[in-house]
């Protein structure tokens, strides 16, 4: 029986994703998170083989609490959820570490799926999401992605820059000073030729990273 640990700030997706799984017969849910710190404090007391990350979550994102959870059970298969399928996303939380990437648009079928493949030890990326990964390669437009560019923490902070959160509100949330949240904001900001906020906004409006 493969254990699995529901990390999601929403009630509803938690108890249906569970649901899921135990009317299947072959998982057990052992935890369950409403953020990435609650996750990160559970694992250090629990584990479970399988965990399903959501990608937004209040505090720590997906990606980041990816990162810091398998520096604590390294041996766990990470399957993140989201509805963000577009690049640069897919490739980031999988160089994170994650194993899985899964939009939560995908099937009870293809979720069960996605579990059972990264418990046997190989990535999973749902089909949509695959494809349009793999179009990029081919398309000069997805090629011409700016935010390509940026590392991990580059497209986080990027991310909270377009909420309108300030360099304080950034540090405090992700534990850094205000000094190195304005040195990558300088990066991206030199990454993507781009002077102020309000650019890098459309620009990812542009690009799809974040919603008009």
């Amino acid at each position: 029986m493969v254990t699995v640990l529901l990390v999601d700030d929403h009630e509803l997706v938690r108890t249906g994703i569970k649901r899921i799984l135990e009317d299947n017969g072959n998982f057990k849910v052992v935890g369950e998170a409403t953020t990435g710190e609650e996750a990160l404090e559970w694992a250090r007391k629990n584990t479970a083989e399988v965990v399903m990350m959501d990608m937004v979550m209040p505090g720590m994102d997906g990606m980041d609490a990816t990162v810091k959870y398998l520096r604590i059970r390294p041996e766990a298969k990470v399957i993140v959820l989201s509805m963000r399928t577009e690049e640069p996303f897919p490739t980031k939380v999988m160089q994170a570490g994650a194993f899985g990437y899964l939009s939560k648009a995908a099937s009870p079928e293809e979720m069960i799926s996605a579990i059972n493949t990264v418990h046997q030890g190989r990535k999973y990326i749902s089909q949509e999401i695959a494809q349009k990964m793999a179009l990029s390669t081919f398309d000069p437009k997805e090629n011409d992605n700016p935010f390509n560019e940026l590392s991990e923490r580059e497209l986080q902070i990027t991310l909270l820059i377009t909420k309108g959160m300030k360099a304080s509100e950034i540090a405090a949330k992700l534990c850094l000073s205000p000094k190195t949240v304005n040195s990558y904001r300088y990066r991206i900001f030199e990454k993507l030729h781009i002077s102020g906020d309000v650019e890098l906004t459309r620009l990812a409006i542009r690009f799809k990273i974040v919603n008009e």
